[in-house]
């Protein structure tokens, strides 16, 4: 049976993620995977993205560093298209991409920012970005 989630920690995990992501990860999960969808809503969500010490773009930013860093491109279209919720802006998010390309290799970067482009066309196309116009990032 699967125990209630943090309430807390699944509303901000729903705000920066949108509830159709959060809604597929809690009905994909099953009783062996639940309890990792219980640690994730509550530490992660709860415990850190809660935490008063950082804003929430600020959190983004670091996680996009991080998930190109660590080769998690699933993980990293998400968090892009958070960051997006969160108040980043597409140039913002090409900066860390292109620092990221320097401190993690071109590899890293090249895989990024194809995930990237993925994303932003992911969100023009559900209007959280509009549409890219000449110049536009």
């Amino acid at each position: 049976m699967k125990k209630p989630l943090n309430e807390k920690g699944l509303a901000t995990r729903r705000e920066v993620l949108g509830d159709a992501y959060v809604d597929r990860a809690l009905e994909n999960a099953d009783a062996f995977s639940w309890p990792l969808q219980e640690l994730v809503t509550g530490f992660c969500w709860d415990a850190i993205w809660n935490r008063p010490g950082l804003p929430r773009k600020t959190r983004s930013l670091i996680n996009l560093s991080m998930l190109m860093a660590l080769n998690k491109p699933h993980e990293l279209k998400a968090h892009i298209i958070g960051a997006l919720r969160n108040g980043c802006t597409q140039e913002e998010i090409r900066e860390v991409l292109l620092q990221g390309a320097v401190y993690c290799g071109v590899p890293a970067g090249v895989d990024a920012f194809r995930v990237a482009r993925e994303a932003l066309a992911e969100a023009r196309a559900s209007g959280l970005i509009p549409d890219a116009g000449e110049g536009d990032a």
